[in-house]
């Protein structure tokens, strides 16, 4: 049985779900603003634990199992704190990106009365992290994470130059029991790749689909820098105008996860990067149910797609950036060009 403190956190999902719809249609804050607001509802002892020094070791030490794990913990909140958590989140996503992560919260509920009230699985043990000071000057970062949720930003110079890597997952893909029955918060990003894959031709089908296995997990892990694996699958040339249109609004799934701003670089830097040479690859089954795997990987971009764990009902995604993870490589850009094409106004 959920607490009543449990309830109250799935209830305010309708209301943070209506807030960010609404954020849309109004002046967002600047990031940096939205950052300082939430460092400045902290009392000491809570910013000493939200706030690091933006060359941390902690910076690039992400993953998405649960762990122990830097930062202020959602449930150390009042409700104001909570609130301003929100609005940071809210300045980084788009509304379908933010109602992911708050599905996904809800989803240790689940995993919770599958596990006979297993304490592990809480839907407020998530993490802000700051990294920095958050100005509109300098250069600092932020991370929002917890179970089947990684994501960070990275900006100078008042401009985002990094937001991945990108991890969202969920445990179980399609709820087949209890109050949430029949949700899957990843639903496109599976019925999308299925659709491509199954309207292949048997030429080229034999190109995309690289191996009958999927692999137990994305093959990049937590990698903190992620390389280009190997150059197979079906390039975007390659594709019917029809089946290029179910690629494309395949790639946008994941990138609109983000704010608007962003998610529209992220695609200018793809068809920048050269559209027709992007490819897509399949490991596994094709019938829903069979454990499966594909990637999407450009010369500059990787996502992954993982299904196998679980009886292929655990879902892993990435988006990856081979020189834009946490602005590793692309703050030596930003520096050393007064105009660029990596960042957006925060």
């Amino acid at each position: 049985m959920l607490t009543r403190r449990e309830v109250l956190v799935g209830g305010s999902l309708a209301a943070t779900v209506a807030l960010a719809t609404n954020a849309d249609a109004k002046v967002r804050l600047s990031m940096h603003q939205a950052a300082s607001d939430f460092l400045a509802s902290l009392d000491a002892g809570q910013r000493e634990i939200a706030q690091l020094p933006f060359n941390a070791d902690e910076r690039l030490n992400w993953h998405y199992i649960p762990r122990e794990r830097k930062g202020l913990n959602y449930k150390a909140m009042n409700t104001s704190q909570q609130q301003a958590a929100h609005a940071l989140l809210l300045v980084g996503l788009s509304t379908a990106g933010y109602r992911k992560i708050e599905a996904i919260r809800q989803l240790e509920n689940v995993l919770r009365e599958i596990e006979n009230g297993n304490p592990g699985r809480d839907p407020t043990n998530y993490h802000f992290t700051v990294f920095g000071e958050p100005t509109a000057k300098g250069t600092w970062g932020w991370r929002y994470e917890g179970h089947h949720v990684s994501l960070q930003w990275t900006a100078t110079k008042g401009r985002i130059v990094a937001s991945s890597p990108q991890f969202l997952g969920t445990n179980p893909a399609e709820v087949r029991s209890g109050p949430q029955t029949g949700t899957r918060v990843l639903a496109a990003e599976e019925d999308l790749a299925r659709a491509l894959v199954k309207s292949l031709n048997a030429d080229q089908r034999q190109q995309a689909v690289i191996s009958d296995t999927a692999p137990g997990d994305i093959l990049t892990a937590a990698s903190h820098r992620a390389e280009m694996l190997d150059d197979r699958g079906i390039p975007y040339s390659r594709l019917t105008r029809s089946q290029q249109g179910i690629f494309m609004s395949l790639i946008e799934e994941y990138a609109n996860v983000q704010a608007q701003d962003i998610a529209r670089a992220r695609l200018d830097a793809v068809r920048k990067s050269g559209l027709d040479a992007v490819k897509f690859a399949w490991m596994g089954g094709i019938e829903r149910g069979q454990p499966h795997y594909y990637r999407i990987q450009g010369s500059t971009f990787l996502v992954e797609y993982d299904n196998t764990q679980n009886n292929a009902n655990h879902i892993h995604t990435v988006w990856r950036d081979f020189k834009g993870d946490f602005g590793v490589d692309l703050l030596a850009m930003h520096y050393h060009t007064a105009d660029h094409d990596h960042g957006h106004d925060v």
